[in-house]
Parts: C-alpha cells; sequence; structure tokens
C-alpha cells in the first residue's frame, strides 16, 4: 500500500470509531475526518464538493423543513387519538394500529421524524389507559424502521442508495416495499403471542381514552388541510418523478418551499428546527468515504469480493444482505452503507448486475437497524423519550426482542430476493 492509502485508512477507520464508541459527536468526528483528508493533501476542496451527494443532502432538508411545517397544524396528535377510538381503546388493537400507523408514516417521512411525533402521543394514550408503555415503545422501534425500508425517503440509506443507483420512488416500492410487506405480517403474528394477549386494562382506563376529543388536538385547521393537500402532491409526485422528469431531490426541496410561503409559520423557528448537526454529519462523512474512495481502496475491497464469490450475483447478494444487517444491528448502518455504495459501483464497473445487490443492501441495513438498542437513529431517539418519561429500556431487554425480530425480517427478506431475482 502507498503512504497516501495508509493514511486514507487510518483517518477513515479513525472517523468510524470515534461514531461506534460515542466518545465524540458523530457530527464532529466526521467533519474532523473530512478536514483531516484535506490537510494530508488526500482530497482537495473541488474534490470534497464532488464527494457530496448533493441529492441526499437536499432530499434530507427539503423533507425536515416541510415535516416542521406540518407538524405544527396538530395533525399527528389527531391522528393518533382517532386511531386509539378506532381500536375501542383495547391494549392490542391500538399497539396493531400505532404499528401501522409507525410504518407507514415512516415511509412518507422519515423514521427519526416519526418517532419524535408519535413516541410523545404513545406514551399519553398508555399512561391513561394505565399499561406499560415499554411494549408499544419497542413494537414501535421495530415499525419505525420496517416502515421505513419500505420507500425511498424513509430511511437515510434508502436515499442514499436512490440517489447512487438512480432508483426512483416506485423502485423501491416495488421490491423493499413489497417485501415489506410479508415483514409487518411476520412480525405482528410475533408480536401477538408475546405482547397480545398479555396486555389488559380496566373499562374505566378505555372510557377515558372513548372520551377524548381528536379535534381539540388541531391547533391550525387551515394549516392541516393544506398540509394534507401538499403531501398528497408530494407523494404523487415522488412516485411519478421519472415521468414528469423531476429529481426526487427538486420535489423534496420544492415541497418545503410550498410549506414555507404558505405555511405562515416562523421562517426562523422553521429552520433551525432541522436537524443541522444530521446534515453535517452526512457531508462530513461522504467526504471521508470519497478520501478512501480516491486512492483506491474500494476498488481493491470490490476486486476481494468478487473473487471471493466469484462474481455470483445470488451468492454475493446474500452475503451483502446478512452482513449488512448483522453489522447495521450494532453500528450505525449510515457509514456503513456510505462505504459499501462505491463497492457496489466498483462492482457494476466489472460488468456485474448489481441490482439485486443494491435491494440486499436496503433491506438488510435499514431491517438490521432493529437488532440492537443502537442498531439505528429512531431506537436511540425512541428510547430516549421513553427513559426521559420515566420508562427506561435496557439494552439486554431490547435485544431479547429486537435481534430474534430482525433475524426474522432478514430471513422473510432472504427469500423474497431468491423468488424475485433467482
Amino acid at each position: 500500500m502507498s503512504l497516501q492509502q495508509i493514511i486514507a485508512i487510518v483517518i477513515f477507520l479513525c472517523t468510524v470509531s470515534a461514531i461506534i464508541t460515542g466518545k465524540i459527536h458523530n457530527m464532529v468526528a466526521a467533519i474532523t475526518g473530512a478536514v483531516l483528508l484535506v490537510l494530508t493533501r488526500i482530497l482537495t476542496i473541488e474534490d470534497c464538493v464532488e464527494a457530496v451527494d448533493v441529492d441526499t443532502i437536499c432530499i434530507l432538508v427539503g423533507m425536515m423543513l416541510t415535516v416542521a411545517v406540518v407538524k405544527n397544524s396538530g395533525i399527528f396528535e389527531y391522528i393518533a387519538i382517532k386511531a386509539a377510538k378506532l381500536a375501542k381503546g383495547r391494549p392490542w388493537p391500538i399497539m396493531v394500529t400505532f404499528i401501522i400507523i409507525t410504518a407507514l408514516l415512516s415511509g412518507m417521512l422519515d423514521n427519526v421524524t416519526t418517532v419524535l411525533l408519535v413516541g410523545p402521543m404513545t406514551l399519553a394514550i398508555t399512561n391513561i389507559l394505565k399499561v406499560d408503555p415499554v411494549p408499544y415503545i419497542i413494537s414501535q422501534i421495530m415499525a419505525s424502521n420496517i416502515g421505513g425500508t419500505a420507500t425511498l425517503i424513509g430511511d437515510p440509506p434508502n436515499i442514499m442508495i436512490g440517489s447512487a443507483a438512480n432508483l426512483g420512488f416506485v423502485d423501491f416500492i416495488l421490491n423493499t416495499g413489497f417485501a415489506i410487506v410479508f415483514v409487518v405480517i411476520a412480525v405482528l403474528i410475533c408480536f401477538y403471542f408475546i405482547y397480545g394477549k398479555k396486555l389488559f386494562v380496566t373499562d374505566e382506563a378505555i372510557e377515558k381514552i372513548m372520551k377524548l376529543d381528536e379535534k381539540k388536538a388541531i391547533k391550525n385547521r387551515r394549516l392541516m388541510h393544506e398540509s394534507i393537500i401538499v403531501v398528497i402532491i408530494v407523494a404523487a409526485c415522488f412516485v411519478f418523478h421519472d415521468q414528469l422528469g423531476v429529481e426526487s431531490a427538486t420535489i423534496a426541496i420544492a415541497a418545503a418551499c410550498v410549506m414555507l410561503l404558505i405555511g405562515k409559520q416562523d421562517p426562523e423557528e422553521i429552520i433551525l428546527s432541522v436537524e443541522w448537526p444530521t446534515i453535517l454529519f452526512f457531508i462530513g462523512l461522504f467526504i471521508v468515504v470519497g478520501g478512501i474512495k480516491k486512492v483506491g481502496i474500494i476498488t481493491m475491497l470490490a476486486n476481494g469480493l468478487i473473487a471471493v464469490t466469484g462474481g455470483n450475483v445470488m451468492l454475493t447478494m446474500l452475503i451483502i444482505l446478512w452482513v449488512s444487517a448483522i453489522v447495521s444491528s450494532f453500528l450505525d448502518n449510515i457509514p456503513f452503507v456510505a462505504t459499501l455504495i462505491p463497492l457496489i459501483l466498483s462492482m457494476q464497473s466489472h460488468g456485474m448486475d448489481v441490482t439485486p445487490i443494491w435491494w440486499a443492501l436496503s433491506l438488510g441495513a435499514c431491517l438490521g437497524g432493529n437488532g440492537t438498542l443502537i442498531g439505528a437513529s429512531a431506537n436511540v431517539v425512541l428510547s430516549g423519550i421513553s427513559k426521559n418519561n420515566g420508562h427506561p429500556i435496557t439494552f439486554g431487554q431490547y435485544f431479547k426482542i429486537g435481534f430474534p425480530m430482525m433475524i426474522l425480517s432478514i430471513a422473510v427478506c432472504t427469500v423474497f430476493l431468491l423468488i424475485r431475482f433467482a
């Protein structure tokens, strides 16, 4: 190896180690790694700009701005109360309803934003019912990652994959979305046997739920109506973006602009609500991965993987699926996916059909996040909300449920991918 390759690998490993251990903030670690690559002259400023996936950044910023305006209408609180009443206040139907709502919202928004909205509402309803909220929180953590896997915009790894592989909203629905239907069915059956028969509430608690007025949750009726219209239009644009000839990033930014214009909310407050540390984290991470790509490490790894699998697409697909799932259970899936994307593109340049491999990476990395309490950002955020409200979830407590459910999900996806592409 050349000196430049060694330096790039050391910077990459140090950055990833800092992210894993959490001793340094993710954003600080990624930006520091990027700066070191420039200081060591492995990358120029121009290289850094080229390494950043602008489409991914624009989709993230656009959706964060849009959701920041929409949530001020109170629509999410309305949905939660309405759902609990439709379930007649019964604990198991409420759990099923909230799992489905969380999964659907995670696909339409993103899973972190979804748990920030749904988590507090779940705690409020379980408090009225006087039931332990932990089973509900654990089921929603899993639902957020499962739902986020189904669409282009549901989970950051999918946004990255879609941008790199030029895959659209419909492509994800027809592949990962279709697989997720079977995963949800399998998970609901398991949750019924784990929690369904153990949940019990009093008639008095059910009566309190049924007396709630969901209309009082609406803070701004005009904004709610406008939000619904805009969300429907944006969803349609995502689905037909190929026919419209418009990039997903453009749709996300346009949606943000429309909501800022018609929402009549304080622009500074909305802009401040964007998770800018997350955006900077992505930018720094793209640059760090760009460093090992420029010095040829990615190409070397791609050649090694092709040599091990003999270029067999199905074997490579299964290796990527299971390795992604296991690794993403314990490590942040974003840097892992950021590293594998150029690896897969390198395999594609060698003439390999990588279409099945993209879907294996998406399913493995996103669903793998369900394996442990630190497997995905949504897990950390929602468990933190639960802890702050007096209901801590331990690593072991979650692991006993989450890891077997993750293995089941990946087994379902294995069957799906083999039928779909064999």
